[in-house]
């Protein structure tokens, strides 16, 4: 069992032997996911956004976190590193879609919630194999990116203008997937690749994603007494 977690992985074009420096522009373009979760995490404490916003902003750290850690040591074990902060937050994400921006109960976001993922897992489920390889493995992405499209869509309908962030986070995700999927038939050309690309992308995304939650969260105390005041100042 520990050898195959210690059994290295050579998944990306700039990978070219273990050594802990084989992945230089795959590691240090993490530095987005990081960018993207700390002013996420600054931007819910200065709007008052409340702590699930604030975790949400640390969960992005926490894949930039995997994301590093994956792409420095390239192991089995890294790899679930990183694998498994972006399925955490996909999933959370999801949750503060239905509850915070469309405020829903938590008997009815929980009923949409399961349903969604039985569906879309067994469809991902369904994908054929070719396209797993030719896709370089981005088709165990499409959860994520349908339920973007699919909550935003949800989000609109009950009023919440954060469902068009979403929308605009899944236009940035499919550019993201482009450059995930040519990077091993870049490689003659480009040799380090094309995969720094999809993180610098996907942090820009997960950065859209936090401004949602952070502008259009339930508000704070501080924020609901300035509500409050406006409101009566119009009267």
């Amino acid at each position: 069992m520990l050898e195959q977690f210690s059994q290295h992985l050579d998944l990306y074009c700039e990978r070219t032997d273990i050594g802990l420096w084989a992945e230089p522009f795959n590691a240090v373009s993490n530095l987005a996911f990081f960018a993207a979760g700390l002013w996420g995490v600054y931007e819910a404490r200065r709007r008052n956004a409340g702590t699930f916003a604030e975790v949400l902003g640390w969960w992005v750290v926490a894949i930039g976190i995997g994301s590093t850690l994956f792409h420095t040591f390239a192991t089995e074990a890294t790899k679930w590193a990183d694998i498994l902060p972006i399925a955490g937050f996909t999933l959370a994400y999801t949750l503060f879609n239905l509850r915070r921006f469309a405020g829903m109960a938590w008997p009815r976001a929980l009923l949409i919630f399961f349903g969604f993922y039985i569906v879309v897992g067994f469809v991902t489920y369904m994908v054929p194999d070719w396209l797993r390889v030719a896709s370089n493995g981005t088709t165990g992405y499409l959860p994520p990116f349908l339920a973007l499209i699919f909550f935003g869509c949800v989000v609109i309908a009950n009023g919440s203008r954060a469902g068009w962030y979403n929308i605009a986070a899944a236009v940035i995700f499919l550019g993201s997937v482009t450059f995930r999927v040519i990077d091993p038939l870049v490689c003659d050309a480009l040799p380090i690749g094309s995969h720094f690309m999809w993180h610098l992308l996907n942090g820009l995304m997960l950065g859209v994603l936090m401004a949602a939650t952070t502008r259009y969260a339930w508000p704070g105390p501080q924020s609901r007494a300035t509500t409050r005041a406006a409101v009566g100042a119009l009267h």
